[in-house]
């Protein structure tokens, strides 16, 4: 174990280092009065109302999509699983790009949008839809995982015993890969809430926090953007801590 024990501590320092350097500089930096500044503020409460309702609408979207794509063989599966695996792939500045050609002000979809009163630029629907295009394809394919690894005769052992497709999927399917499922929706939330690319080109105002930190770090150097980048580890890491909390970590069998 020596070797891989080894090579897996040369990564972990890299992860690590940047965080103690930066944890250093906090206490030069005046952290109560860059969380005061309005647009700061602003910015914390745009993520926090934004990013829940994308991990929301890919949570119940993406599960089903999961279930379906490990449990069925249909034409035109492998393009399904590429469409899904599309935006992991893409530049986030690429997909915002590509969203505006779909949503954008000009676009028949945005212009009908926007004539009933939902602008689907520069708005909260706009950071939603940002951010669940580059953030739900994580949960798709973490529940997909969790659903390979449910074993079918379980499944098909609740139908012979009288349940239903949906009481199946329920009472059993879903619990057992309730694991899978939950570190999707924390892997689709922290993504959603650190978004960046993909929201600046469809919804650069109301800024959200990644945005907000762009704009100070252009406007004020490096040392302005520590308040809000705190701001945003300390809530991704209170999010993981409770989900960890409230649900469990796997256990061995």
């Amino acid at each position: 174990m020596a070797v891989p024990a080894l090579l897996g501590a040369v990564l972990l320092v890299y992860f690590v280092v940047p965080f103690v350097v930066f944890f250093l500089q906090i206490g030069s930096v005046d952290i109560v009065d860059g969380l005061a500044d309005p647009g700061t503020q602003a910015a914390i409460r745009t993520s926090l109302v934004t990013a829940p309702v994308s991990t929301v609408i890919a949570t119940v979207f993406g599960v089903p999509l999961a279930y379906v794509l490990s449990r069925t063989s249909f034409r035109g599966k492998r393009l399904v699983e590429a469409a899904v695996l599309l935006p992991l792939v893409l530049p986030p500045i690429v997909g915002g790009v590509m969203l505006l050609t779909l949503v954008g002000r000009y676009t028949p979809v945005g212009a009908a949008a926007a004539s009933l009163g939902v602008p689907l630029t520069d708005s909260y629907a706009g950071v939603v839809l940002a951010q669940t295009f580059v953030a739900a394809p994580f949960l798709v394919v973490t529940a997909r995982a969790g659903f390979d690894g449910v074993d079918k005769r379980l499944e098909e052992a609740a139908r012979t015993m009288g349940y239903g497709p949906f009481e199946t999927i329920r009472l059993v399917s879903l619990p057992l890969a309730r694991n899978a499922i939950t570190a999707g929706i924390v892997l689709t939330f922290v993504r959603a809430i650190g978004e960046f690319g993909a929201t600046m080109m469809v919804a650069y105002n109301p800024r959200t926090m990644p945005t907000r930190i762009e704009v100070l770090r252009i406007s004020h150097g490096l040392e302005a953007i520590v308040p809000i980048a705190l701001a945003l580890l300390v809530i991704t890491i209170v999010v993981v801590v409770a989900v960890q909390f409230l649900v469990g970590t796997p256990r061995r069998h």
